[in-house]
């Protein structure tokens, strides 16, 4: 995994979520399987479209409702993030201060506050909805960073929960969710039925094709979540400057270009997931979950203006 894959602002948030979304549609698909559950064969063994369709709407809501729901545990896990129950110094009272006030600002319940060991500046949201949410910031970002921009960086992650960004990501995971079950699935009965010649039931070629179809499908529809995700941060950098301020929020992602520098990305890593700013070409651009940082800069200058 390459250092600017993970120094992306709320980069985690999402690939968390995209992530945990995968594994829960497998070990759906495996514990259906086994237990025949969701019948999609007429009498004749042909493929039932009606059945699919609901069992595959069934699947796909499921494995992204469960990953929504599991969101905030799993961040906090994987990112060892240390929540601030009881703030021990004036700089962690100060943060927990400023995310209370810009959270009532919002309009959302208080979240909570963490702080996660990484010397990159970086920082994500998350929760199953906007009155229980969690907000951590890296270590890197409290170092290199001016309380001004912390303080955008923060209007930043809280507008992604007051603009309902997980739920609505979660929806259209679902939506997506459904087409990818219902086509690995389409694919699994043509490979059992016309190259493997079976002619009755299914046989373990079509649960392997099912699942390895599942897996392919699942990776090339994130480009319709990664789109979603970078239109959403347009908005959360808005709202981070009606919070904190455009300047500071303009200021905040200059900070990170200087830090991100694009002679950082070695050669042959997956440089859209980097925060240089850089639009990667082709194929891998439709898989950044972030715009360019001048792209999200020129925005921010142009609505001041």
């Amino acid at each position: 995994m390459s250092r600017n894959f993970l120094e992306s602002m709320n980069m985690m948030r999402v690939l968390l979520f995209l992530g945990t979304n995968l594994a829960v549609l497998v070990v759906l698909s495996i514990v259906f399987s086994l237990f025949g559950l969701g019948n999609i064969q007429t009498e004749t063994g042909g493929l039932d479209p009606g059945a699919l369709l609901v069992v595959a709407a069934l699947f796909g809501f499921s494995g992204s409702l469960i990953s929504l729901a599991m969101s905030k545990w799993m961040a906090k896990r994987s990112m060892g993030v240390r929540i601030i129950a009881q703030p021990a110094t004036p700089f962690e009272r100060w943060l927990v201060e400023l995310v209370r006030q810009q959270a009532q600002r919002a309009g959302i319940g208080m979240p909570e506050v963490g702080i996660f060991d990484q010397p990159a500046p970086n920082a994500f949201a998350t929760g199953w909805n906007r009155n229980n949410a969690l907000v951590a910031v890296s270590t890197g970002l409290l170092e290199r960073m001016t309380k001004d921009e912390v303080e955008a960086v923060v209007g930043h992650e809280i507008s992604h929960v007051a603009n309902g960004d997980m739920v609505t990501l979660t929806l259209i995971q679902g939506v997506v969710n459904t087409f990818v079950i219902f086509l690995a699935r389409v694919i699994g009965h043509f490979v059992d039925r016309v190259i493997l010649k079976n002619e009755r039931g299914y046989g373990i070629g079509y649960f392997v094709v099912t699942i390895i179809a599942e897996i392919c499908l699942s990776v090339l529809a994130s480009m319709i979540v990664m789109w979603f995700s970078r239109y959403r941060e347009f908005r959360a950098d808005a709202g981070g400057a009606n919070l904190a301020g455009r300047q500071n929020m303009i200021n905040a992602l200059r900070a990170l270009q200087r830090v991100h520098e694009p002679q950082d990305l070695a050669a042959g890593e997956f440089a859209a997931f980097g925060v240089s700013g850089k639009i990667a070409d082709g194929f891998k651009a439709a898989f950044a979950s972030h715009p360019p940082l001048e792209r999200r800069i020129a925005a921010l200058e142009q609505a001041r203006g």
